[in-house]
Parts: structure tokens; sequence; C-alpha cells
């Protein structure tokens, strides 16, 4: 092949293997993360101990169980006084281990519904039963002595996290990024082996693909950071910015370190090319076929000390 179209084919796949490092990268960060019920649950535990999301937990639940009481109970509406303890009692609750348990075990169960809504056909909506987390406050109101507390209704109501009329776009999409998150990192790499391989001046070649992932890794971490700015500024103003902030940097957490890596390793790389050309190691002179050896030189005469 010639080596003018060698270089072309080179700078080619190249080219193609940059462009497809950030979208490889997020394709496989949404199918084997997002998609991953145990990596969802790692990711989201530590949100347990985090003071915007407890915060949160604890006035969404606290006034879901004031509503019920409203609801149910002949005393209406709940006495002013029985507010800030039931919230005081929440919130209380929201730093037990009890609770650390309980929203696991809700990530998992909610995340465990999604998964098997995408995957099978069932049309219905997807729901949650939030019941065992009631139970549970309503167990430490009743230690507390909360009025009214024991009269809480405990009711297994289902909660939709996922409207039925979003499953139809929402399978396609989920089984396009199955596909894409095994393929684009494979093609990915297969087109800079491939490049690298056609080039005509190899070391320049390393040194641009990995100058291209570094600068996809650059744009990723971009990404994710414009991604969290318009994913707050969309949400609804009722909805606690600090506790979504938080849900959203535990779920981009391992798209950052991957965007990250990008960036430190291709520059690692690229700068490890560049001082591998100039930094070479002289190599000893070919002797032509058929020239005579060199000469040995001759040796010299011991030199006799003068007395």
């Amino acid at each position: 092949m010639p080596p003018r179209l060698r270089s072309a084919l080179s700078a080619v796949l190249i080219t193609l293997s940059c462009l497809l490092v950030p979208f490889g990268a997020l394709a496989a960060w949404a199918a084997y993360g997002l998609a991953d019920t145990g990596r969802y649950v790692t990711a989201m535990a530590p949100l347990a101990a985090d003071p915007a999301v407890r915060e949160a937990v604890a006035d969404t639940v606290g006034d879901g169980i004031l509503r019920a009481v409203d609801q149910h109970l002949d005393v209406r509406p709940v006495p002013g006084s029985v507010r800030p303890f039931v919230h005081d009692a929440v919130r209380s609750f929201t730093r037990t281990q009890a609770f650390r348990l309980a929203w696991d075990t809700g990530n998992r169960v909610t995340h465990d519904a999604v998964l098997r809504a995408l995957r099978e056909e069932d049309d219905g909506d997807v729901t949650v039963d939030l019941a065992p987390v009631t139970a549970q406050v309503k167990r430490q109101l009743t230690h507390d002595h909360v009025p009214l507390a024991a009269r809480i209704p405990v009711e297994h109501t289902a909660v939709a996290v996922l409207p039925a009329g979003e499953l139809t776009a929402l399978r396609k999409g989920y089984h396009v990024l199955e596909v894409a998150g095994f393929w684009l990192p494979v093609a990915a790499v297969a087109c800079a082996v491939g490049g690298i391989a056609l080039a005509v001046h190899r070391r320049r070649a390393v040194a641009a693909t990995a100058l291209g992932a570094a600068l996809g890794g650059a744009l990723l971490a971009v990404a994710v950071a414009a991604g969290r700015s318009l994913t707050l500024a969309d949400l609804p103003a009722d909805v606690p910015h600090p506790a979504a902030g938080a849900v959203y940097d535990a779920l981009t957490g391992t798209l950052r370190t991957a965007a990250w890596l990008l960036l430190g390793l291709g520059l690692a790389v690229a700068l490890t090319a560049w001082l591998t050309r100039y930094l070479r190691l002289p190599r000893p002179a070919r002797r032509r076929r058929g020239s005579p050896a060199p000469a040995p030189a001759p040796a010299q005469a011991p030199t006799r000390a003068r007395v």
C-alpha cells in the first residue's frame, strides 16, 4: 500500500476512534453502571448520610404522614403542635442505621422495578411501596410518645415512579443502549489499533491517538458538568436542588472518574511518545555487506618506568 494512502487511512481511523471515545464511555456507563442494580445501590448508599438528602427525605415523609393523618383520623386538621414532633422524629430517624437499611432497600426495589419494566413487555405503571418506611417512622413516633402516633395508618400505597406512557420509548432506548454500551468502546479500540498499525510513523500515531483520547475525556468532563447544571435548572421549584445535586453527583461519579482517567492517561502516553522521540539512544553504525571489517586499533607497548 502506498505510504500516502496508509497515512490517510490511519488518520481517518484515529479520528474516528477519538470521536467514539466519549460516546463509548457514556454508553458503557449507562449500560453497565446505571443499569446494574448492585452498582446503582452502591452508588446511592452514601447519600443516606448526606445532610441535604436526609432533610429532603424528612420533609417528604413527614408531609406524607401528616396528610395520611388528616385523611384517616377524626382530628382535622392535625394540631400544629404535632407537626414539629413528626418532622423531628422523621429527621431523627434518618440518622439511624434503620434508615440506611430502608434507603438501600428502597433503592434496590425501585431499580429492580424499573429494570423489570424496561426488559419485559408489561405496559403498566412502575410503582413502589413505601409502607415499610412509614411503619419505621410510626414505631419511632410511638416510642417517643408523640400524640396520635399510634393511630397513623400504614397503608400499602403504590407510588408511581415511571408512567406507563413513557415505557415504550424508554424500552427502545434501553435496548439501543445495551448494544451501544458494548460495541462503541470495542469500535473505538479497534479503530485506534488499526490506525496505529497502518501509520507510517507509528510514534506520531500513538501520540495523536493519546491526545485525542485526552481531548475526549476533557469533553466528557465538560458534558457531565453541563448536564448537572441543565438537570438542576429543569427541576420544579418544589424539588430541593441540593438533594438533587447530590443524587446527580453520586450517579455520575464513575463517569467523572472515567473522564479524568482518559484525560490523564492520554496526556501521559502522548508525553511519553514525545520524550522517546527526542531521547532515543544512539544506535551503532551498520556495516555494509562486502566492506572490510574495521581493523583493530594497534596495541600500545607498555611504557617502562624510568629509574
